[in-house]
């Protein structure tokens, strides 16, 4: 609406009269005098405001919030460029679409500049379309090390995102606790009810409410490694990241060992060894998109819907898995090429691929749904169970119930491990972990028996007893106590050691034959100890016929506190 006034109004005063007319009008204003424009208004359309008049409180307070987002000092960021890192806003630029907004900018903003934002960075961005807290150290500002304040910025988003029903994206790059004997720059946040152990506290008790994901961008020494290994998930990014519970230096004064940062825990060393680690990736930018498409994976809170994607036909054809899986029990083939072929393309995820090869876990999609596939690996180990695979089997699999991830078991194993080493290390106490998360996870699980299904292998695979939504067997399956050879063996030691070497030769060969009639396949699903034999070329369609059956499979709460087997 065109107003037209006699007087010239000052432009403070006609711009105040071209406002009150369009919020009394509901329209746009332009304010004539003399012929000539001196206001105008879009009314409730933003596009059309006059540009704001910037005092100078606020234009002092907007510098102050500049120089604070530019991080530590310069030889801060010298450090970096030495070190070969991303500045931190860099970092988190690289990972969110948008950063929708921070906490605590001017967190001991009375430190002289020293310290911007406490050298913690906590707020929330978004990652295709959605809602993600984060917190990230700044190496620029005194090496990312914990202060009081970046503590409690910390403490605060975390139990935040818990509120609001979303992940939390931990970017540690850190020392560890800031040391100082000045009052004047707090340092010590190790003790205390709110103080550093509250991280801690809050990682275990979020556990399973909402995915923790941690991307370890530097060497991490002491109470503060926790913070990595406490995440539901943990990438390491190769050659500058580590992580260890003393640093070097205190470990040769406390037990003489001299030993350098990537002996004592490099991303090598927790990738194969330690199984801390979920994933090594090369660089930054790799760290940047295995965030982002693990995320694509896990649901926004444990009770969240999992996203879905449109479906995509396997790498490989379905139609030639039968081909890939060897007749003889004993010969070895590679179960990323039965993977392949069972789930949609470009969408397998593998977890832990360096520990413990001989069993493989990691997330996937079959007609578009996530999923857990955990698959005996008989190109390593003969697929068989060991304490390190039976932790990390059970490690994954209490994950994925945590967050609503169903089960997918590939089954090919000769059973758990024997022999007086694998005793040593516990293989009955890590087993049991194994069994034990198979047995409670409540998510739709399903086992596929592609071979061999030995001993109490088979009970770790989810088999017929331990809850499964569907046992299936391919022709090649074989369920048995053990096999045709040991069986044999066990059940006529003392007839074959009194026999001639070519009679004990042809015993055993006939004994086994014998004994491989009473395992065959089809005549356990005669017996209903499976329930479905059908052709491997069929697995891809059936599971996902059978993961959109159980999509809404109901949860029980079970009589008790909670189970007494701890991972």
């Amino acid at each position: 609406m065109r107003v037209e006034v006699d007087d010239r109004p000052d432009e403070e005063t006609a711009r105040a009269i071209a406002t009150a007319l369009a919020e009394h009008l509901g329209e746009a204003v332009e304010l004539v005098a003399a012929g000539e424009t001196v206001a105008a208004t879009g009314g409730d359309d933003a596009d059309d405001w006059d540009e704001a008049v910037v005092t100078d409180r606020e234009r002092d307070l907007r510098e102050e919030i500049e120089a604070i987002l530019g991080g530590g000092p310069e030889r801060g960021h010298a450090k970096l460029d030495e070190l070969g890192k991303l500045f931190v806003r860099d970092r988190l630029e690289r990972i969110f679409d948008t950063i929708e907004y921070e906490d605590g900018t001017f967190a001991r903003h009375d430190a002289d500049g020293e310290l911007p934002a406490d050298g913690m960075i906590t707020g929330v961005g978004t990652i295709r379309g959605r809602t993600v807290f984060f917190a990230a150290n700044d190496y620029s500002v005194k090496a990312g090390s914990l202060g009081e304040m970046g503590v409690e910025k910390e403490i605060r988003i975390a139990e935040r995102a818990v509120e609001a029903g979303a992940p939390i994206l931990r970017l540690i790059d850190s020392t560890g606790a800031r040391l100082s004997l000045d009052e004047r720059e707090p340092g010590d946040t190790h003790m205390g009810r709110y103080r550093g152990g509250r991280m801690f506290y809050n990682q275990c008790v979020h556990s399973g409410q909402v995915p923790q994901i941690g991307v370890l961008y530097g060497p991490d020494i002491a109470g503060s490694a926790y913070t990595p290994v406490f995440c539901d998930y943990l990438l390491m990014v190769e050659e500058i990241s580590g992580m260890a519970i003393a640093s070097p230096r205190i470990v040769e004064a406390v037990t003489g060992e001299a030993v350098d940062m990537e002996t004592l825990g490099g991303p090598d060393v927790h990738a194969r060894e330690s199984g801390s680690a979920d994933l090594v990736v090369e660089d930054e930018a790799a760290a940047a998109g295995a965030v982002r498409d693990l995320l694509g994976y896990l649901p926004q809170h444990a009770t969240a819907e999992l996203p879905t994607r449109d479906a995509r036909a396997p790498d490989a054809n379905p139609n030639g898995l039968d081909a890939v899986l060897p007749e003889e029990p004993n010969a070895s083939y590679d179960v990323h090429e039965v993977i392949e072929r069972l789930v949609d393309r470009g969408s397998w995820f593998e977890l832990k691929p360096r520990f413990a090869p001989e069993l493989v876990t990691g997330l996937a999609r079959i007609d578009g749904r996530p999923v857990g596939v955990v698959a005996n690996q008989p190109v390593a180990k003969s697929g068989a169970i060991f304490p390190d695979s039976a932790a990390k089997g059970a490690g994954f699999v209490w994950t994925c119930d945590a967050f609503e991830i169903p089960l997918v078991y590939l089954c090919d194993t000769p059973g758990f491990m024997v022999g007086s080493a694998v005793e040593r290390e516990g293989v009955l106490r890590e087993g049991r972990k194994f069994i034990y998360a198979t047995s409670n996870a409540q998510v739709p699980k399903f086992c596929v028996i592609t071979r061999k299904a030995y001993g109490a292998g088979i009970y770790a695979m989810c088999g017929p007893a331990f809850g499964a939504d569907a046992t299936l067997a391919l022709p090649s399956a074989e369920i048995s106590v053990m096999g045709p050879e040991a069986a044999t063996h066990a059940l006529f030691a003392d007839q074959i050691a009194e026999m001639e070497e070519g009679a004990a030769a042809t015993f055993v060969e006939s004994m086994q034959d014998e004994y491989e009639k009473h395992v065959d396949v089809r005549t356990q699903a005669a017996k209903m100890q499976v329930d479905e034999l059908l052709p491997a070329g069929d697995l891809r369609p059936q599971l996902a016929r059978r993961l959109r059956t159980f999509a809404d499979k109901r949860r029980c709460t079970r009589d008790r506190h909670h189970g007494t087997v701890l991972f």
